[in-house]
């Protein structure tokens, strides 16, 4: 799965699940700001994450994400490590 598949993917689900407008989802638009997160929508969201991505997430993983962009290299790393090389 390449960068722009996730990118696609993450949005669908972010959509989805947080009823958002997907023209809101830009790369440097701020996640909590955008998705609108309170300390609840991060568990919904780590429970997105693990359902539709297939890895687990720790709470101190979300630690220096602002963006979208920082996001989806977040998940882009994760599923990388998960494949083998």
């Amino acid at each position: 799965m390449n960068q722009l598949d996730i990118i696609g993917k993450v949005n669908g689900f972010l959509v989805e699940e947080f009823e958002v407008d997907p023209s809101t989802i830009t790369p440097e638009a701020n996640l909590k700001e955008t998705l609108d997160l309170d300390s609840l929508d991060y568990i919904d969201l780590v429970v997105v994450i693990e359902n539709n991505l297939g890895f687990k997430v720790k709470p101190e993983d979300f630690v220096g994400i602002n963006t979208f962009q920082d996001f989806y290299n977040y998940v882009f790393t994760r599923i990388q490590s998960k494949q083998p090389a």
